[in-house]
């Protein structure tokens, strides 16, 4: 087991604090040391140059299950060369009428070196990345991974 720490800080500093005027923007900062501005969504009276908690999510799912593909390559010996994804999660009411990130898609793109899976090993290994993925395994979203 382990633990995985990030701290928020957010403060008021004298703005008006009503809905559509307090500061949305606060500090991320997680147990090593790095730091990241946060901030609402634009929709949601954030700042464009804050990553909002959706992107978060988002970003979090992706980086997760190109690592566990990465650990599940490495031990079949498959080298990968490069990875990038342009993962999309979409915002919307759920059957309850509440907000949620509904659906996120994966869509990794993969350059190997060397021997490379053929298309149904590729399927696998992103089916075993999904499955193994802690963050996956953490969110009832429901996530699609659209392999390019």
């Amino acid at each position: 087991m382990s633990e995985h720490i990030a701290s928020i800080r957010w403060n008021r500093n004298g703005q008006p604090f009503d809905y559509e005027h307090y500061p949305r923007d606060h500090e991320v900062a997680f147990d090593n040391g790095n730091t990241m501005k946060g901030s609402a969504a634009p929709a949601y009276f954030g700042s464009a140059d804050g990553v909002d908690p959706e992107e978060m999510l988002v970003a979090a799912l992706s980086s997760c299950h190109m690592l566990t593909l990465l650990a599940i390559a490495a031990k079949k010996s498959w080298v990968v060369d490069r990875y990038e994804d342009d993962a999309v999660g979409t915002l919307a009411k759920n059957e309850d009428g509440r907000m949620m990130v509904t659906h996120v898609t994966l869509r990794p793109r993969i350059a190997f070196a060397g021997k490379a899976p053929d298309a149904a090993e590729l399927e696998r290994l992103h089916e075993s990345a999904h499955r193994n993925c802690f963050i996956a395994n953490s969110v009832k979203t429901a996530v699609r991974v659209e392999a390019r």
